[in-house]
């Protein structure tokens, strides 16, 4: 199968067009004909938030999903490129902001040497002007404030972390096949013990205070994308099976009963992949496919121990465990841009040293919309924000209201498409057209750059980065990508090459 197998979402013309290519798919992707402006259209809509003190209100239905860009300075501060995003985040429209950035809460927990830090008290202020950014950006574009509601994303990258450059890696346990694309396949890499996992969940809660003084109004402990918070839910014991589920949560339980002691006043949010499949990897003719594998596959979390498929109770089962704790906010995603990244973030044009997408995109934007629809419905408490909408480009906002007008979703959710097009909220809530030229195409360049070392942006459509000296590189790094694929044998990669070991930044968390 190629790509050219699946048409661009930009030749699909009408809602109706994407409708009989969903029905084609088998895949149930709910949309509505025409969109309702504000006030009254359901995107529109204010959003109670439940807190210890009495909800907080959110001012639409849009929110800003956590991105990084490579663009730190080298001890873990903002620069000016993370200062305009930020200013774009919040000229968006969007009352919302999920995290803003992924912040490391140690210097050994960054995915790359330039992400940001928080170990520390020196680094507060510096996220404080960012936010500080932002309200006033969103207060000029939009006027009222007091509706929009910030947090900052907390992680440590886990098995993905290189803070100098280089993989150095803090694993969870040992994975048969993740392993395999670390450094001596991994025997190198120091596996967390339950001291360990203490120690950095009180780094979390220390970093949460910090976010707290600097202002945010929650933070979101990830548990995303096959970083450190997610691996831990498939926590495995010497012999490789996994663990019961209060040492799978060990993590989560330390860090929400920290913050609920030291920090009752903050809110908690949780990025989750409800779901996770194989790993996989470049096959013939580039089309990714799985890892071999043989028997029940039981380290995917929300996986149905095939490797290829989804089972929705583990996800709805942790979504009700983080709810009893306090958790109000659960951001819905799956998968991993490391070793699945067309199931985390559908693109039909895949990052330049990943592999074709084995299946339409439009499979995986269903996937996602689904996983969060069944949180939703067992958990009707949570507020829940869904993502995957970036790759539906003119039609992001007929999923959009149709998944908040059905109930499907208290949020949406939207990440690449604001790199781009960061005013795109606004223009659906205002009843203006959609610009076509800006819409995010998913070219994959915010990734393939700074996997080459360069920062990350959308260097397509965006002016700034059009104008860097960077995109003269990106596009030789592409052109010497092709050139190598083109003259390789067809055939399985490794981890570097299949999108596998190289961090990830705009994540929607895409």
């Amino acid at each position: 199968m190629s790509r050219r197998a699946h048409p661009q979402i930009k030749s699909l013309r009408s809602v109706d067009a994407l409708r009989a290519r969903c029905a084609d798919l088998g895949i149930d992707l709910p949309l509505d004909d025409t969109l309702e402006p504000a006030p009254d259209g359901p995107l529109a809509r204010g959003l109670a938030v439940p807190a210890a003190s009495g909800p907080v209100t959110v001012g639409n239905r849009f929110a800003v999903l956590p991105m990084e860009g490579w663009d730190g300075t080298p001890d873990g501060r903002p620069t000016d490129l993370v200062e305009r995003r930020w200013q774009r985040f919040g000229a968006s429209g969007a009352k919302l902001i999920w995290g803003g950035e992924a912040v490391a809460v140690r210097p050994d927990g960054r995915a790359n040497p330039h992400q940001l830090l928080l170990s520390d008290d020196s680094y507060t202020e510096g996220l404080a002007g960012l936010r500080r950014t932002l309200v006033a950006s969103h207060a000029e574009a939009h006027g009222r404030t007091d509706d929009l509601l910030i947090g900052l994303q907390l992680t440590h990258s886990g098995r993905f972390a290189r803070p100098e450059g280089p993989p150095a890696p803090l694993l969870a346990y040992r994975h048969p096949l993740l392993d395999r694309r670390l450094p001596a396949g991994g025997t190198g890499a120091p596996v967390l013990d339950d001291a360990g996992i203490d120690e950095l969940a009180a780094a979390m809660v220390a970093a949460a205070g910090r976010a707290a003084e600097a202002g945010f109004a929650f933070v979101d402990v990830k548990a995303c994308h096959g970083y450190l918070g997610h691996e831990l839910l498939t926590r495995c014991g010497p012999d490789g099976t996994p663990l019961p589920f209060a040492d799978r949560t060990r993590f989560l339980a330390a860090v929400l009963d920290g913050i609920a002691r030291q920090w009752p006043s903050l809110l908690v949010g949780v990025r989750l992949s409800a779901f996770d499949l194989l790993p996989f990897r470049p096959g013939p003719g580039r089309v990714g496919e799985p890892e071999p594998w043989s028997g029940p596959y039981d380290l995917a979390f929300g996986g149905d121990g095939t490797g290829l498929g989804v089972d929705p109770a583990p996800a709805v089962e942790l979504a009700r465990w983080l709810s009893a704790r306090g958790v109000g906010l659960v951001c819905v995603t799956g998968g991993s841009p490391y070793y699945n990244p067309h199931v985390q973030r559908p693109a039909y044009f895949p990052p330049s040293d990943g592999y074709l997408p084995p299946e339409d995109p439009l499979v995986g934007v269903a996937r996602l919309l689904a996983a969060a629809r069944a949180i939703k419905a067992a958990v009707p408490d949570l507020v829940v924000v869904g993502s995957g909408y970036s790759y539906l480009q003119e039609w992001f906002a007929h999923a959009g209201q149709a998944a908040v007008r059905l109930g499907h979703a208290d949020s949406v959710g939207i990440g690449r498409l604001v790199l781009s097009y960061p005013h795109a909220p606004a223009d659906v809530l205002a009843g203006r057209p959609l610009d076509p030229r800006l819409l995010c195409r998913t070219f994959s360049d915010c990734t393939t750059a700074p996997r080459h070392g360069m920062v990350s942006g959308c260097y397509p459509l965006d002016p700034v980065y059009k104008a860097r000296p960077e995109r003269a590189r990106l596009a030789e790094v592409k052109a010497e990508l092709r050139a190598g694929i083109a003259t390789a044998a067809p055939g399985p990669g490794t981890g570097g090459d299949a999108a596998g070991e190289s961090t990830s930044p705009m994540e929607e968390h895409p």
